[in-house]
């Protein structure tokens, strides 16, 4: 179709003109993008001609999961992939099979809004949190409450697992982030320094520093040992809805009603890149396992796919009919999945 040439021709255009090191570039774009290549070179008249021949790997929908009541806000892979959990307005939160498309169980006991739902690092619990102030642990095979974590003062809006499994980490609307043991469901540490409503706590890969972000405009770069602020990074105008680290910890991506994502060296704190395109706010960014992808959405009613190293867009997905609120990345980088006001969950892949 004429989109798929014109993300092909986009994707070779980025590499291919450069007079020296093209076929550092070249390599790179193979292995970034395409499955099967074949090229040619013959020489006329003392020139050099190439015919390239690709197949790039282009997402596309795949599945569309109905059942949410309500708009949905959050979405997440099991680490193996077959499964996808979701979070909603209906106080409720539900788990999907990636194959069929099917629902597999709703569990049910949140008393308001679910604000966020995500695996642990072996995908046999999920933790949710709720505008309810409370965070809870949920057996995947049983569709059980295990556990509930309470001390928050106002809405819990995100809740993850520490990369082994022992700790939770959470960001409320009373300004704090706190730090809970997973076997005793007691509170193991406080931080603060947001000003306003944290909105998304995160871990990095190493599970030594956690990323925040905030209405007060600002992202937090904190060390999980001692609590302390390592970082404070400046340059939004508006709400920071979303932060995450780059696999390598090095890089931080984060998103915001200003409408574009903005890339930051974690080490000196300065920001180092902008990646424009969406016309409404970004409400999510994820980075692929291999840190060379962004993933983004936006009230928009897009998904975008950005190239790491030089910035540019590399393929825009629309098919929601409403803000799409949440997105995530599969482990081996073969699907997204997108969340939406318009009560769908929609699985994209090549």
């Amino acid at each position: 179709t004429e989109q798929k040439i014109k993300v092909i021709l986009e994707g070779w255009l980025r590499s291919f003109f450069i007079r020296l090191g093209w076929i550092e570039e070249f390599n790179k774009i193979v292995t970034r993008y395409v499955w099967t290549i074949y090229f040619c070179i013959v020489f006329k008249n003392c020139y050099f001609y190439m015919c390239v021949c690709v197949y790039i790997k282009y997402f596309k929908l795949l599945k569309v999961f109905q059942g949410h009541p309500a708009g949905v806000r959050s979405v997440k892979f099991s680490p193996d992939g077959t499964k996808v959990v979701s979070s909603c307005d209906d106080n409720a939160v539900r788990l999907w099979d990636v194959m069929t498309g099917k629902k597999i169980e709703t569990l049910k006991g949140h008393s308001n809004w679910v604000l966020n739902a995500q695996f642990s690092s072996d995908g046999n619990i999920i933790v949710s949190s709720s505008w309810d102030k409370t965070i809870r642990l949920w057996d995947v095979k049983l569709g059980l409450e295990l556990k509930r974590l309470e001390g928050h003062s106002n809405i819990v809006s995100s809740a993850q697992f520490s990369p082994d499994g022992n700790i939770i980490v959470s960001s409320s609307g009373d300004k704090t982030i706190r730090l809970w043991d997973v076997k005793s469901g007691q509170e193991m540490k406080r931080m603060t320094g947001h000003s306003f409503w944290i909105n998304n706590v995160q871990f990095s890969t190493d599970g030594q520093m956690l990323v925040s972000s905030s209405d007060d405009t600002t992202i937090g770069v904190w060390d999980v040992r001692s609590g302390k602020r390592m970082h404070q990074l400046k340059g939004y105008l508006g709400p920071v809805w979303r932060s995450q680290f780059s696999p390598d910890g090095l890089s931080i991506a984060s998103c915001s009603s200003n409408k574009t994502i903005q890339i930051w060296n974690v080490l000196s704190g300065e920001q180092v890149k902008k990646l424009e395109g969406h016309s409404d706010m970004v409400r999510d960014v994820k980075y692929s396992s291999d840190g060379q992808t962004i993933v983004s959405c936006s009230n928009d009613k897009t998904i975008r796919l950005w190239d790491v190293k030089t910035g540019r867009e590399i393929q825009k997905l629309e098919g929601h009919s409403g803000f799409v609120t949440a997105i995530d990345i599969s482990a081996d980088g073969s699907m997204v999945v997108s969340a939406s006001t318009d009560k769908t969950i929609q699985l994209w892949g090549y």
